[in-house]
């Protein structure tokens, strides 16, 4: 149905405005979110149409350009759609205390990458440059992909933490599989980058690996 078709009383903005934006289910939300519809289906239509299919969490599975078919070759609407998951996530990071002042604990770079990392199908490796105070002055992805010593090259990790003036540092991987116990490669990159760190006085002190709703931290463990 289109929204024009609809009771003024039962149109998305309508509701929002009379009751609150709670009162929207989640089509009736992405619809506003969308704005406009086409001339195949409505802003409605074809929010209904995207959740019945995929549901949110599915969505930034796909790619730009098969989100844009999915919304009848739309590239503005996947772009919509996409923004307001990545809006979502950093939100989620806010209210979870992920922007602290400081790191304090594993747990507050945790909170940081969490949903960064959510439904990823990728190995992503960063590392975070902190000055003297914990504070991250810099976040800098490594690599991506299966996490190798081979692949992860301490001078440029440490020559970067020189040209930030970086105090220590901070590495930080997931395992797409939700695992979060560390490979034996996991072990030697920890071990080359504390090795490296120590000749320079540029202290790693944590190694955090992010899985389903969890880490693991390499410093909580004793292993570093």
């Amino acid at each position: 149905m289109k929204i024009k078709d609809l009771p003024q009383f039962n149109r998305p903005g309508f509701k929002l405005t009379r009751n609150g934006v709670g009162s929207l289910d989640d089509a009736e939300l992405l619809s506003i979110i969308f704005g406009i519809g086409s001339k195949e289906e409505s802003a409605l239509e074809l929010a209904n149409r995207l959740l019945k299919k995929y549901n949110f969490n599915k969505l930034e599975d796909l790619s730009v350009n098969d989100l844009a078919k999915e919304c009848n070759n739309n590239f503005n609407k996947a772009l919509q759609l996409l923004s307001l998951i990545e809006i979502c996530k950093r939100y989620n990071t806010l209210i979870s205390g992920g922007y602290c002042s400081s790191i304090k604990s594993a747990n507050d770079v945790f909170n940081i990458y969490r949903n960064k990392f959510i439904n990823s199908k990728k190995e992503y490796v960063v590392v975070l440059y902190l000055n003297i105070h914990k504070k991250i002055i810099k976040q800098e992805t490594v690599s991506i992909g299966i996490l190798d010593a081979s692949l992860i090259h301490p001078r440029e990790i440490f020559s970067n933490a020189i040209k930030e003036n970086a105090s220590s540092i901070v590495l930080v991987h997931n395992h797409p599989s939700g695992e979060i116990e560390p490979s034996e490669g996991d072990k030697n990159v920890t071990e080359m980058i504390k090795e490296a760190g120590k000749i320079i006085k540029i202290n790693l002190i944590d190694h955090i690996i992010i899985g389903n709703n969890n880490y693991y931290s390499f410093r909580e463990s004793g292993t570093l």
